[in-house]
């Protein structure tokens, strides 16, 4: 196999809510391969635990800058960081996002707004901001990380499904306007990681009832994610577009 396939020497990579969990693990593997990585989340110190710790494991550049992924201005001001800090994107991996459960006659107005805000407009905001170097360029990756909740769902997960589902939508649609500059979209959807998120919204029977329900019998580990992620910004994922790839333990793969 052709390791230099998956060699991100010369990229740039920016990944929303990188600080832990998911975004810190594909933070840390693209650096492992060669890129420089910025990172952001809305908390300084988070960010600057993460980027010493990822520095140091893997000896790459690494900067982060603290944005509200809710407030398009500081959504704006964070794409300008990202250049201005590493001097091009060619990898945008949004990954910030929030569940906030509640059925749909209880949704409350400013819950979903929020929501939308950060789980499908900031992706579209800075995607819209980052993909004009990528046209230039020729070349560019970009990843919405979605959930398998875009794709099934559950009770009480109104606002988080219909966020999710709607990345399936915009990465399909961004995949044909790019896709003559050589610029890829995809999504990742994964399942049950045992991530700070989904351990903070379901009680201990739930996390065992979702270990359960996956083929593999366990939560995904957030290193786990790492290696499509790399596929994906990678040249070994050049012919990738458009797509959706499930990282879900084979959940959505069982019907009882």
């Amino acid at each position: 196999m052709n390791l230099r396939l998956f060699d991100l020497t010369g990229r740039a990579t920016l990944v929303t809510g990188g600080s832990k969990g998911l975004g810190k693990a594909m933070a840390t593997i693209f650096a492992q391969a060669g890129a420089d990585v910025m990172i952001s989340s809305r908390h300084e110190d988070e960010l600057q635990a993460a980027a010493e710790e990822i520095r140091r494991t893997t000896h790459a550049r690494v900067e982060y800058a603290a944005a509200d992924m809710t407030r398009r201005e500081q959504v704006l001001r964070l794409a300008e960081a990202a250049v201005a800090a590493l001097g091009k994107i060619d990898i945008l991996v949004n990954n910030a996002g929030a569940n906030l459960p509640q059925a749909i006659d209880q949704v409350r107005d400013d819950d979903w707004e929020r929501l939308l805000e950060l789980n499908l407009t900031s992706c579209m905001v800075l995607s819209r901001a980052l993909v004009p170097g990528m046209k230039e360029r020729r070349w560019g990756r970009i990843i919405h990380i979605s959930s398998i909740m875009g794709l099934a769902s559950t009770a009480g997960r109104n606002a988080y499904s219909a966020t999710k589902s709607a990345l399936l939508g915009l990465a399909r649609a961004s995949a044909m306007d790019l896709g003559p500059y050589q610029i890829t979209v995809n999504c990742l959807a994964p399942g049950p990681f045992a991530t700070d998120l989904p351990m903070s919204v379901l009680s201990p029977e739930a996390q065992k009832a979702l270990a359960a329900a996956t083929a593999l019998g366990r939560w995904g580990r957030p290193e786990e994610l790492a290696g499509p992620a790399l596929l994906l910004a990678s040249e070994a994922g050049s012919y990738i577009t458009g797509a959706v790839l499930l990282v879900d333990g084979g959940t959505l793969a069982k019907v009882f």
